[in-house]
């Protein structure tokens, strides 16, 4: 295995389907404009209750992905 250096790289992904919907979202999004992403590691989750039920999720995620030599 190459040593590999990380950067790290802090998201919120929301949904109002699921804690996985949200981290999903993240991820796809941040795919769009961050190359080598490696691994995630989810550091705070979040909802939003209306009238009794859960409305929305909120998850907050690092996420490393390697630099280019």
């Amino acid at each position: 295995m190459s040593a590999h250096v990380y950067k790290l790289v802090e998201l919120v992904g929301s949904s109002p389907v699921s804690v996985d919907d949200a981290i999903r979202n993240a991820i796809e999004m941040a795919s769009k404009s961050v190359r080598h992403m490696d691994w995630f590691e989810t550091t705070e989750i979040r909802g939003h209750i209306a009238d009794g039920k859960i409305a929305h999720f909120q998850v907050k995620l690092k996420v490393g992905f390697r630099l280019e030599e």
